[in-house]
């Protein structure tokens, strides 16, 4: 432990110098690693070029697959799990393309769920940080996945090697184990594929932006039949466009390989690295019942908070026909996340009233310190059966998972003197950074083993109804201790978890649905437990949902409607008798409407929009009498996205579109400001992009993406404690090449 806390310390002092050194020094070999890779690829397509007619003959197959991707709207998902078609799927989801992607300038997690409606963005939380929104109603910083297992790692997902994200809405603990109260959130990887293509961009723009990324794909015939390598490279550098200080340097690199495409058996081995080395954005102070009313510029750190993160993810996964109606596929995945953070959340040092001049308001620094390494080691096995009963026909996917998850953070605590506290009006970042201690507060060792049976069965009635149901069995084993309070606690939860839809296709392309669904969220669902929660069943979740979906114009536009109400039945709160103890006692709801269009409209015209109303409220709170009937923390009631594209002549496409998000509270207990009497939140927001795309030839584009046209300032993420801007009007000029 002592030298551990000696490193952390000694890092700390050292990490403002090595900084810049090293981002220099990286950025150097990334360019270096895509210059290399282009080289590879091109190298190796050359080498392709004089192989035999089969090669060649592939190719032409996958000019269908390309047009498809071209697509808004996806009409399958890539879950192993999910066997039918989107249409005939009764669940509400979105899947956000990547050529959706590419025409948005998407490079990060944040900004492709802003095309998801429902879905609202939070601020990282003091001992978590990384990508985190709430998701029909509730929280799903625990519901990211990566190619249908769980990617828990506190960390910013960047765009590079996405072939789609998926968005899977309601309860889904019958397909994903704990969590998904109010859905979850897959990331489908590229892989590799029988044709030979080298695709990247380089852009760059405004507030020192500039990335870069390449993405070679090439068949290796002579290796074993139907092998395939891919290999995606990206480096980014950029500030923050009106937001001081603040900046970003990430790194990723993702190779992997396939055996037997094309065959009865398909092994792929996939590595997928991720680097961050960010100076990070605890935004502004509440100000009574608001944000502050500062510049967004405002920067309440210290120019060197840093927040260092690496991502290691290994998966291999091996598939097998038996037959033509019999699939066996083995998946088995080890993740290594460590996150080094020090970061500054503005406080008041008093808290201000009405009558208190804004120029006399002093800022106190909230140190945010942690080391952390989080594992994650899990298999995960399926086999998919075609066969009949009687007259009825049956898909059949039944499964077991294992996995064992650890967490390792050390977190500290700074004690800063006075001279540290900065002006609300106008901070000095560049003070000096000078606590009188550091304490280590806590150094924690948690792990989860885990172990899942499932089965899911599709019934065919006939060519108009089907019917669905599933069933999943999880046993989750949890240790924590804390080696600085000398604390230890654990506890071992057993759930079942149950799903049943009945489908209704009065047309082929069209479907009408009921769904019904559970979730759970056990108490060590964050990989972390207290005395005031080890002892504490999970929370159980249910959802109703009625929709319609429709294909429409030879399935180039997609529709679908539902509305829903999820009920979390048991909320976990403290105990009104002893604050140190929470119990199951509190009820929340989430009703709403959903509605969604994404495809052409025409041959040279796309569309991608949705609405969604939500309606959430606390139903019942035995601690917090004054919370019921209160909006849910980050809710909007409202929430509407759009994204349109047209092919002009002169070889131009032109785009646009915007985000509507409503109001939204910082805490589901209303946190009414003693000054003001007003609850705390945040006002709504309309943000607008546009993008024109010059194609100069077939293998050169040239795309100008311009975000938040109207510089609009606006709160984009919410905690209780902090609030963070979005950024200011920001333009990115790129060179696409596809060879």
């Amino acid at each position: 432990m002592k030298h551990h806390k000696n490193r952390s310390r000694a890092k700390r002092q050292l990490v403002e110098a090595v900084r810049y050194k090293w981002n220099f020094k990286k950025r150097n070999f990334a360019i270096s690693a895509l210059s290399a890779a282009a080289l590879i690829g091109m190298s190796t397509a050359s080498w392709a070029d004089s192989s035999n007619q089969t090669t060649l003959s592939e190719v032409v197959v996958t000019g269908d697959q390309d047009k498809n991707k071209n697509a808004y709207n996806a009409q399958n998902i890539s879950l192993t799990k999910y066997t039918q078609p989107i249409l005939d799927t009764p669940q509400s989801i979105t899947v956000i393309s990547n050529q959706q992607m590419s025409d948005q300038g998407v490079t990060t997690m944040r900004d492709a769920l802003r095309d998801v409606p429902g879905i609202s963005i939070a601020a990282g939380e003091a001992g978590a940080q990384g990508d985190s929104m709430t998701l029909r109603g509730f929280t799903a910083r625990n519901d990211i996945y990566l190619d249908g297992m769980r990617d828990f790692g506190s960390y910013y997902r960047d765009a590079f090697d996405w072939d789609q994200v998926e968005v899977l809405e309601g309860p889904s603990s019958i397909a994903f184990g704990r969590g998904s109260t109010g859905g979850v959130v897959n990331q489908v990887s590229k892989m590799p594929e029988n044709y030979r293509e080298i695709t990247g961009d380089l852009s760059y723009g405004t507030d020192q932006r500039n990335r870069e990324t390449v993405d070679i794909n090439q068949p290796i015939p002579h290796l074993a039949p139907g092998a395939a390598v891919r290999l995606n490279v990206m480096n980014e550098q950029a500030n923050v466009t009106d937001r001081d200080v603040v900046e970003n340097s990430h790194f990723g690199v993702a190779p992997a390989i396939t055996i037997g495409l094309g065959t009865p058996t398909r092994a792929t081995l996939t590595y997928l690295h991720e680097e961050e080395h960010d100076v990070p954005d605890y935004g502004l102070p509440w100000y009574l019942n608001g944000p502050a009313p500062v510049s967004r510029n405002n920067f309440y750190g210290f120019r060197s908070d840093y927040l260092d993160t690496n991502a290691d993810i290994v998966t291999a996964k091996v598939e097998h026909d038996i037959n033509d109606d019999v699939t066996v596929s083995d998946q088995v995945r080890y993740g290594d996340y460590t996150r080094h953070i020090r970061a500054t959340e503005p406080q008041f040092v008093t808290a201000p009233t009405l009558s208190t001049p804004l120029s006399s308001i002093l800022v106190k620094p909230n140190e945010i310190a942690l080391d952390s390494e989080e594992t994650f080691l899990q298999n995960q096995l399926n086999l998919t059966s075609h066969f009949k009963t009687a007259f009825l026909d049956h898909t059949l996917v039944t499964g077991t998972e294992t996995g064992r998850e650890t967490s390792d953070p050390t977190r500290w605590t700074y004690n800063m003197p006075a001279s540290d506290n900065t002006s609300l009006l106008n901070p000095d970042y560049d003070r000096n950074f000078s606590p009188t201690s550091v304490v280590e507060r806590s150094s924690v060792k948690a792990t989860v083993d885990t172990f899942a049976v499932y089965g899911l069965d599709t019934i065919k009635l006939n060519e108009h109804w089907d019917l669905m149901g599933g069933l999943r069995w999880d046993q989750s084993d949890s240790r924590y201790k804390d080696g600085v309070a000398h604390l230890g606690f654990s506890r071992t939860d057993k759930m079942t978890s149950y799903r049943g839809a009945l489908v209704y296709k009065p047309v082929e392309n069209g479907s009408i649905y009921f769904d019904y669904g559970t979730s759970f969220n056990p108490s060590a669902e964050t990989l972390s437990l207290s005395a005031a929660t080890a002892n504490i069943a999970p929370e159980k979740n249910e959802t109703y949902e009625v929709g319609t979906k429709w294909d429409l114009f030879k399935k180039k536009l997609s529709l679908r409607s539902a509305i829903f109400r999820t009920d979390k039945t048991n909320a976990r709160e403290p105990d009104p008798t002893n604050p140190l103890l929470n119990v199951l006692a509190g009820e929340q709801l989430v009703e709403g409407i959903e509605l969604e269009a994404a495809g052409h409209l025409t041959d040279k015209w796309q569309l991608s929009a949705g609405y969604e109303y939500l309606k959430s409220r606390e139903e019942k709170s035995n601690d917090f009498p004054g919370a019921v009937g209160s909006q849910l923390a980050n809710v909007p009631a409202n929430t509407f996205n759009f994204w349109t594209t047209y092919d002009l002549p002169w070889k131009l496409t032109i785009g646009g579109g915007g985000n509507f998000v409503d109001e939204r509270t910082a805490s589901s207990t209303v946190p009414i400001d003693p000054v003001t009497g007003l609850v705390k939140e945040v006002p709504s927001y309309w943000a607008f992009n546009a993008m024109l795309e010059y194609h100069l030839n077939k293998n050169v584009d040239i795309q100008l993406n311009v975000y938040n046209l109207a510089n609009k300032y606006y709160i984009d993420q919410v905690h209780p404690a902090h609030l963070i801007p979005g950024e200011g009007r920001t333009a990115i000029v790129s060179t696409k090449f596809k060879f």
